[in-house]
């Protein structure tokens, strides 16, 4: 299976999350917007503090698919579930995305 069964909840779950990570969200996207504009001597530092937004929201994420995983007993969906919330993390929220698969 693709995975497909599990579109709704997963849809559900990312909806939650930019509703209560709605901070870190925006965060992101003003850590981006600093980096871009920075100067050399401050672009590196910009960019770490860009990433270690990055990886607590990938974090955070991942920690949702983890929980909602280990609630499924068959092993094979579970998998499936794992597999799908990644792909649609990918395509709905793709600066999670990149390490989300190490998590």
């Amino acid at each position: 299976m693709s995975g497909q069964r599990f579109a709704d909840v997963i849809r559900r779950q990312l909806d939650l999350f930019e509703r209560e990570e709605a901070d870190l969200i925006s965060d992101c996207v003003e850590a981006d917007r600093a980096y871009d504009a920075a100067d050399r001597e401050d672009a590196e530092e910009r960019y770490s503090e860009y990433l270690d937004l990055v990886e607590t929201g990938t974090e955070l994420l991942a920690g949702l698919r983890d929980a909602f995983a280990s609630t499924i007993e068959d092993e094979e969906a579970a998998e499936e579930y794992g597999d799908a919330f990644n792909r649609t993390v990918v395509k709905r929220m793709p600066r999670f995305a990149v390490q989300i698969d190490d998590f």
